[in-house]
């Protein structure tokens, strides 16, 4: 992707977005956003081969704000940047998304590896990136402890979700349920999933 020139409101100083209003030139499509995207990342201050970084959009992940994946036989690191929760942050906040990524980027590119140890929280804090992302997306499903106030969301049908039974709360040992969120259907066996996916259909 071609390089564009820095937008008016970049402050390559520290290289932080300004905060408190969504800039009038916030991005309204996925190509827009690649664009501005890409043109952040040379406002911040991380030694990362930008010319290396090759950037894409998501529009699967339900958790994820953004990804960083690196090729170890190329060198090369892809960001991918999730649509959905662009559109319910805005670009004054999702900006810190891009920098959390870069900070992956930074770390793939000068050590092999990337994770969310003490090396990632010095250097975020450095950019003023995020350690995590706030909740995007409703959860599709939510587990509850049946004795305690344990609670949990899933966004999809792990083990967790489709064999309650096999599971016991992390708190307290005790058995929970499992609610489909949008209906408030509820089973707590592997029979009682398979007849909420078939009594669910298209709504699942």
């Amino acid at each position: 992707m071609s390089a564009d020139p820095e937008p008016d409101d970049a402050r390559p100083d520290d290289g932080r977005e300004r905060r408190g209003t969504e800039p009038r030139d916030a991005p309204d499509t996925r190509d827009e956003l690649l664009e501005r995207a890409a043109a952040y990342a040379r406002t911040v201050d991380l030694d990362v081969d930008l010319a290396a970084v090759d950037w894409e959009i998501s529009d699967r992940a339900k958790r994820r704000a953004g990804a960083c994946v690196y090729d170890p036989d190329t060198g090369r690191v892809t960001i991918r940047l999730t649509w959905d929760a662009y559109r319910a942050f805005g670009w004054a906040e999702f900006a810190g998304t891009v920098r959390h990524e870069l900070v992956h980027a930074w770390e793939f590119q000068r050590f092999g590896d990337s994770g969310h140890g003490d090396r990632f929280r010095r250097k975020a804090a450095a950019v003023d990136a995020p350690r995590h992302c706030r909740t995007f997306a409703e959860p599709r499903l939510r587990l509850d402890c049946t004795d305690c106030a344990w609670t949990a969301d899933r966004h999809r049908a792990s083990k967790a979700v489709s064999r309650p039974s096999e599971r016991r709360c992390g708190a307290c040992g005790s058995r929970y349920r499992v609610e489909h969120v949008a209906t408030g259907r509820t089973w707590r066996t592997r029979a009682g999933y398979l007849v909420a996916r078939r009594r669910l259909g298209d709504e699942w």
